[in-house]
């Protein structure tokens, strides 16, 4: 079995750019499921009905979220679908669901959607959600999107989840780390996966903004940077029966 994940897609110009090279992508690696990070895919952050749409029209299967997943209030139907994730560590009045079991015919495999604490809003505690959540699954094959800003506590939970999941895919912080590995022999993991949108940008966003917002301490609101793109991600292989990775391929596509 084999995932592509693709990290944070910013803006409309990341989901254009999406659109553009994703189907051939996908075709090129033979690959069973997508997963794409889309929290920041609406103009401003946050996701839309219309982002959500280019998202899924570029060929992603499920589309997790993060910090900004209620960015708009406007939106918050969008989690209605089963294919669209929030964190699950949200509490459970919050719209939507952080976990779902994508059926491929021949085969099932759940996506859980996680946010971190550390430098964070004060969720649930991710671990103890991740136990609650395995408890429930009843497919081998698991892949985590952990959507958090410090590498120490997306490291922990690599460890903590080693032989338990698939796959441990970090997101939030849109630059690709160069540590994907397999835990313990069994769980394929990444730090975090990038981003897809402004290669010559700051995590997307137009350089001079945040070069003023960080210099001059001004309150100056981010705007989308305009340019080449290019795609983060990683395509993680698995054995269909028993959820082992037995391969961890990131991937950057200019």
């Amino acid at each position: 079995m084999k995932l592509l994940f693709i990290g944070d897609v910013v803006g409309s110009i990341g989901c254009r750019f999406l659109q553009k090279k994703l189907p051939a992508l996908k075709r090129e690696l033979g690959v069973d499921m997508t997963v794409v990070n889309g929290e920041n895919s609406a103009d401003g952050n946050g996701i839309t009905a219309f982002s959500a749409r280019q998202l899924k029209q570029a060929g992603a299967d499920i589309i997790t979220t993060g910090n900004h997943a209620f960015q708009r209030k406007n939106e918050l139907h969008l989690f209605d679908d089963p294919c669209i994730l929030r964190p699950a560590n949200y509490g459970a009045a919050c719209p939507g669901k952080g976990v779902t079991v994508y059926d491929m015919g021949s085969l099932q495999a759940a996506v859980i959607d996680l946010m971190g604490v550390l430098y964070m809003e004060p969720l649930n505690d991710p671990f103890d959600t991740a136990d609650r959540l395995l408890r429930e699954l009843d497919t081998p094959l698991i892949f985590v999107d952990f959507h958090a800003e410090a590498t120490s506590e997306k490291r922990a939970l690599g460890f903590y989840l080693a032989g338990r999941v698939t796959a441990v895919l970090g997101t939030h912080t849109h630059v690709q780390t160069a540590d994907a590995c397999i835990l313990d022999g069994y769980t394929g993991y990444l730090t975090d996966a990038g981003m897809t949108g402004v290669e010559d940008s700051v995590l997307g966003v137009d350089k001079q903004t945040a070069i003023d917002r960080m210099h001059l301490h001004v309150p100056i609101r981010f705007r989308e940077a305009e340019g080449s793109c290019f795609l983060n991600g990683v395509v993680v292989e698995a054995e269909k029966k028993c959820g082992k990775c037995t391969k961890i391929t990131p991937i950057i596509m200019r």
